[in-house]
């Protein structure tokens, strides 16, 4: 018996809308980029594109858009601190994804090792030091050097799938 695909919606194409959605499907982590203006003063903005590079040398890499108002402050910083948010962390990940003036104001964190801000509870923390920054169209791919990785294994991530936070569900 064949498939009733009538009620499925499917499209295609190559227009902005298709695009964003397609890539939508792709379940991601959701993480805090941080780190320490030259000023002195600490800046961080979630991030979902978030990926290992390699393991020798320990490379990440996190893309971030070009009109955020932390985007210099991110590129400059000599270290920075990659924080993937946990289940509970949603509060965070919606701060930091707005324009908000303060966004350490209600948010729990102390300096990392190498001085970027590390988000308490968060599921694991990769502190960088800066190894690269390439042009990525509206986005700049920041490369970071781990110089220390931590993580809780008793915590579940905070995901991101649809345009929706999701949780995960194990049977």
């Amino acid at each position: 018996m064949a498939a009733d695909f009538s009620l499925a919606e499917y499209r295609t194409g190559s227009d902005p809308r298709t695009l964003r959605d397609a890539l939508g499907c792709f379940a991601t982590g959701v993480t805090v980029v941080t780190a320490i203006s030259g000023d002195g003063v600490p800046v961080g903005l979630t991030v979902n594109s978030f990926t290992s590079l390699s393991l020798d040398p320990p490379l990440l890499l996190v893309c971030i858009a070009k009109a955020a108002t932390c985007a210099k402050a991110l590129i400059d910083a000599e270290y920075f601190a990659v924080n993937v948010l946990q289940n509970c962390q949603q509060p965070e990940s919606i701060r930091f994804s707005t324009r908000a003036e303060d966004r350490f104001g209600t948010t729990i964190w102390s300096p990392g090792e190498y001085g970027a801000p590390v988000l308490q509870e968060s599921l694991s923390v990769f502190e960088c030091i800066a190894h690269a920054v390439h042009d990525g169209g509206d986005h700049h791919i920041l490369v970071g050097q781990v110089v220390k990785a931590s993580f809780d294994a008793q915590l579940d991530p905070l995901l991101y799938f649809r345009g929706s936070y999701r949780r995960l569900h194990f049977d």
